[in-house]
């Protein structure tokens, strides 16, 4: 009997090497999956870009922005001249804070009256602002302390007063809802395309369609129509009970968000045609959409802020379509978000609609010749 297991575990890994699909899935996405998760889903606020507007051209205001310059945590700083630039700022995204210095900072201090500093956190990354006013709140202490010692004064209490924009009471489902509006989605219209083509030829009944009249890209049409409307109905019903079942004001245009729910689902179409093109077995087509689902997930923002990733690896983001689809979603439920902003996030998701739909149906196409 022994003879008969060992023979058995000698042939299993015969057939896993020879079959080249399968050394591929065994050996490269462990790889990947383990260069992605090492370095990209961290809880470690770090490479923060901030903005800095300092009206105050005294020392001490000078002296606070080089300890906020000095920080490890911060390492883009941005030099505002006025407080019209803050919103631009923020809403584009280009950091994560502002700090403000009053013009009567260093006069304050000098007189021994209370001094105030503002910091406008972007309230859509709850998690990392906490974090990050955490840090600016130990800056500012610091520089309290070492003041007050340097002066010989009576110790002033730093009081920082929050106040959220978008989601007053910071709760959570109102960002995770709308995130998961764009993960489930992708996560429909990526297991039915991917399972398509491959149910069939493991089915037999590919060879069907092979000799019926239809085209090879009226066969890829057939097979991503459905697909797509799949897809926007499960996004339909998402958004549905967030609206309705979970309170969650949504506060843009249906229109806008549908229009780019569908380049957004037309783009995890083509890769899900492109990757049942690849597969003969529905295992396959299943282990195929894994090795592109946890990737795009941990790239796109949705767990880990895209800034607290590597430099090198934040510009291939850009190419990960969940990444533009969940900053539309998040910004018309809460933000009411204007079409250029959203259009600013659909024409990539355009391209990649298109490079992905072409790669399909060229693939699909040689695999039939």
């Amino acid at each position: 009997m022994l003879h008969r297991i060992l023979a058995l575990i000698y042939k299993e890994f015969l057939a896993v090497w020879r079959d080249k699909k399968s050394r591929m899935v065994l050996i490269i996405p462990p790889m990947v999956q383990l260069l992605v998760f090492a370095v990209a889903a961290t809880l470690d606020v770090q490479n923060v870009s901030i903005g800095i507007l300092n009206r105050d051209n005294g020392e001490q205001g000078f002296e606070l922005v080089q300890r906020f310059h000095g920080a490890p945590t911060f390492k883009h700083i941005t030099y505002l001249n006025s407080f019209s630039e803050i919103p631009h700022f923020i809403d584009t995204q280009k950091g994560s804070m502002v700090l403000s210095i009053d013009e009567q900072f260093s006069r304050n201090l000098d007189a021994k009256k209370v001094a105030q500093v503002q910091l406008i956190l972007d309230g859509r990354k709850s998690n990392t602002t906490q974090i990050i006013a955490g840090y600016s709140t130990t800056i500012i202490n610091r520089f309290n302390d070492d003041y007050a010692a340097k002066q010989n004064v009576k110790q002033q209490n730093a009081e920082i007063v929050p106040r959220n924009w978008y989601n007053p009471n910071l709760i959570y489902y109102w960002y995770n809802v709308p995130s998961l509006c764009g993960v489930l989605t992708m996560l429909e219209a990526l297991i039915i395309t991917a399972l398509s083509v491959a149910r069939e030829r493991e089915l037999g009944t590919f060879d069907q369609l092979l000799v019926s009249p239809m085209q090879p890209i009226e066969i890829l049409i057939g097979k991503s129509v459905p697909a797509i409307i799949i897809s926007m109905i499960a996004g339909s019903v998402i958004i549905f009970f967030g609206v309705y079942a979970y309170k969650i004001p949504f506060t843009g245009s249906l229109l806008v968000l549908y229009s780019s729910m569908f380049v957004f689902v037309c783009a995890i179409v083509g890769i899900g045609l492109f990757i049942s093109s690849l597969c003969s077995t529905q295992q396959q087509a299943i282990l195929g959409s894994f090795v592109f689902m946890s990737p795009s997930v941990s790239l796109s923002g949705f767990a880990t802020p895209v800034e607290n990733m590597p430099y090198w690896l934040q510009p291939w983001t850009n190419l990960i379509p969940l990444k533009h689809f969940l900053i539309i979603t998040k910004g018309s439920f809460l933000k009411a978000m204007p079409a250029d902003i959203v259009w600013m996030n659909t024409w990539p998701l355009a391209i990649i609609a298109v490079c992905t739909l072409s790669c399909a149906t060229w693939l699909f196409r040689n695999k039939l010749e």
